[in-house]
């Protein structure tokens, strides 16, 4: 009975330790993180303007269509409100 003793006592002993360790290499890494951040901070980026270019407009044949498909699968109940090539 004395080495199952032990070996729960070298168990709890190895666990606490891993523990530990892990507790430190958490901390450690979000210091660095914090240290890096504050000496070389990132960069921002300026948006880039996109050009402001008008939707092309499909034709009314291809909207009859987009309109009766859209009714029926919605059982008339469903409109289409705008379309526009992608």
């Amino acid at each position: 009975m004395d080495n199952l003793g032990i070996g729960v006592q070298l168990m709890i002993v190895g666990m606490v330790t891993v523990f530990v360790i892990l507790l430190i290499v958490i901390n450690l890494g979000k210091v660095l993180i914090n240290v890096v951040n504050k000496i070389a901070p990132e960069e921002e980026v300026a948006p880039k303007k996109a050009a402001q270019v008008a939707p092309a407009a499909i034709d009314a044949n291809t909207k009859a269509i987009l309109d009766q498909v859209v009714s029926q699968l919605t059982g008339g109940k469903g409109r289409v409100a705008s379309a526009r090539k992608i």
